[in-house]
């Protein structure tokens, strides 16, 4: 028997007595095991229980295999959860913490409380004590804040976690006091919304949030769309569990919790989306040593790493990752050094000498864009901590730098588009450079070319660029756009400057030739290039026909011998028939391949093509 969330229902096997009929009463496990008495249990959970009631391996035996947290990170199946305290940025004095503290620790249980035990009064207590209309401004005051800072480098959705129906309703009023214009009645619209249960007999105040079967179903297709304006969500025990929504990048708990309900509850912002770095679980009623208790349960059975890196360590990487770019600028022996630290000031003016710096380095480009990356991933994770504020334009004048590099040379193709979005989103979002980052020509004094129409005087002002380093990037850049874009479908052309523009570049990049020996280089092959467009637009053929003709012009016999014009006639006649005879699928079909061949052999007979009858001449 295979059960799937083997935590939930497969326990009672010991009887319980109702002392009312007297009768024993045996759970779901025990009338399992006496319906199939031979069979095998396989038990699938991702939070196995261990309760003085219910135990998970006591039902099921030992873990035949375990698929940890960090295996799922590692696979690219989840992101890492980040943890951050706001409890500090509360107004709350040291007797009412440290009593809200005591309660969460003596009430915290695996499960919501029932009512019986509610009304013994601790939980009524703490539930006070968390309600307080002003401990409640506080919170929402500090999560709008935080919500606020952390979309502006990361662009999601988050879910807040509340301890009753009615602190929810609260918090969402104080929410909306501070942003009006987030509250709206109409269950399609607005940014904020309150999902519970809710019947027509509970109290006047939790009405307009108690919605119906077939409302909820749109509330969380509104929420699960990243377009959607509705953006945070309060719950107090719906959607922890079972509830998928990937663009949901932070949990806000302020409920005592602990345990699997807890491990589920933040799984919710694990989910893989985009460019989200991670999520993040924010803590404001202290559930720091619960966590740890749940981590330790889930780690423990020969599992690999932590449910949650805490924000401070995300500072930690950041930090590090930033004195490894320092060092890159510092004065050593064999460099000059190079001081950016007027970035602030004159961003625009630094933009560009800065490229040009890194680009001169060795290796210079991939360790600056490699460090620059991770530190504005770990920027992302901790950008609301105090300590990470003073490093905000830094990082991003940095992330301008990357961008500009990235988007005005050729760079490693596994820096993902989005990652690049990412890091354009920063600098917007910092306003460190309102609108250079755009275009680096004009940062460098160039106007902004077009690799078909490259001038005599735009190539002197390369020539005569002060940013030696930057040029030969410029160029790189141009020629090999130019060659993916003119050359797409010709195999012969692409081949013949992709093979001379890689050997320019490694003699550049081994030091092998002097970066205005290699400028002159690029030069002369851009102009190469620019002919050889001029050529094939003088041809009159289309870039199909340019293709076969440049193929079957690399025999010199042919050219030679049937000429020009002959040439000429032949690859329009095969570029014709080929696109006759093609079907959409001849890419897989090897028998349809095969008839292509053919033809193609039977055309270049008709015109004695090769005439030197080079063997191998039909490949």
């Amino acid at each position: 028997m295979i059960s799937d969330e083997a935590h939930r229902s497969q326990y009672g096997m010991n009887a319980t007595l109702n002392r009312e009929t007297g009768v024993y009463k045996y759970g779901y496990a025990k009338h399992m095991r006496d319906a199939l008495p031979n069979a095998s249990f396989l038990g699938f959970t991702g939070t196995p229980v261990s309760a003085e009631d219910r135990d998970t391996r006591a039902v099921f035996g030992d873990y035949v295999s375990i698929y940890d947290i960090q295996d799922a990170v590692d696979d690219g199946a989840t992101v890492p959860i980040h943890y951050e305290s706001r409890l500090a940025k509360l107004d709350l004095n040291h007797k009412e913490l440290a009593a809200l503290s005591d309660q969460v620790d003596e009430l915290i249980e695996d499960d919501e409380l029932d009512l019986r035990e509610k009304t013994k009064g601790e939980w009524s207590r703490l539930e006070k004590l968390v309600g307080a209309k002003p401990r409640l401004q506080q919170v929402a005051a500090d999560l709008i804040s935080h919500f606020e800072k952390r979309n502006t480098v990361m662009d999601g959705k988050a879910m807040i976690v509340a301890m009753s129906r009615e602190i929810c309703v609260h918090l969402y009023d104080e929410i909306i006091a501070l942003r009006p214009d987030w509250h709206d009645d109409d269950p399609e619209k607005g940014q904020i919304k309150i999902v519970m249960t809710g019947t027509a007999s509970d109290k006047a105040m939790l009405q307009p949030h108690i919605y119906n079967k077939r409302t909820k179903k749109r509330l969380e297709s509104r929420f699960k769309n990243v377009n959607d304006p509705l953006k945070l969500v309060i719950v107090r025990d719906m959607w922890l569990t079972g509830f998928d929504a990937p663009c949901c990048h932070t949990m806000y708990i302020d409920k005592p919790m602990r345990g699997h309900n807890l491990m589920q509850a933040i799984a919710r912002v694990n989910r893989v989306f985009k460019d989200k770095p991670g999520g993040l679980v924010v803590d404001y009623i202290g559930i720091a040593n619960e966590l740890k208790l749940a981590l330790k349960t889930y780690t423990d059975a020969n599992g690999k790493g932590d449910a949650t890196i805490n924000a401070e360590e995300a500072l930690a990487i950041m930090l590090e990752k930033l004195d490894i770019i320092h060092g890159m600028f510092a004065k050593t022996a064999t460099s000059a050094g190079f001081d950016y630290t007027g970035f602030e000031a004159h961003a625009q003016k630094l933009l560009v000498p800065v490229a040009n710096y890194v680009l001169s380095l060795e290796e210079g480009k991939k360790r600056f864009l490699d460090n620059v990356l991770a530190i504005t991933k770990a920027w992302s994770l901790c950008c609301t901590l105090d300590a990470a504020q003073p490093y905000k334009l830094e990082i991003a004048f940095l992330s301008a730098v990357k961008a500009a590099i990235s988007k005005f040379t050729t760079v490693d193709k596994k820096i993902s588009q989005a990652e690049r979005n990412s890091a354009l989103k920063q600098i917007l979002d910092n306003a460190v450079i309102a609108n250079g980052v755009d275009d680096i020509f004009t940062l460098a004094g160039l106007d902004k070319p077009n690799i078909g129409l490259l001038s005599d005087e735009f190539l002197q002002e390369v020539r005569e660029m002060p940013y030696r380093n930057l040029a030969v990037e410029l160029l790189e850049k141009l020629i090999n756009d130019g060659i993916q874009s003119r050359t797409k479908n010709n195999v012969v052309q692409e081949k013949k400057y992709s093979e001379r523009l890689q050997s320019v570049l490694i003699k550049y990049n081994n030091r092998a030739i002097e970066t205005a020996q290699v400028i002159e280089e690029l030069i002369q092959m851009a102009k190469d290039f620019q002919s050889a467009m001029a050529r094939d637009d003088a041809l009159g053929l289309n870039p199909d026909e340019i293709a076969f003709y440049d193929a079957l012009a690399e025999n010199e016999s042919a050219v030679r011998e049937l000429g020009d014009e002959v040439l000429k006639k032949l690859a329009i006649e095969v570029t014709l028939k080929l696109r006759q005879s093609t079907t959409v699928d001849w890419q897989v079909r090897e028998s349809v391949r095969a008839r292509l061949r053919i033809l193609v052999r039977q055309t270049l007979r008709r015109y004695k093509y090769p005439p030197d009858k080079t063997p191998g001449r039909w490949s």
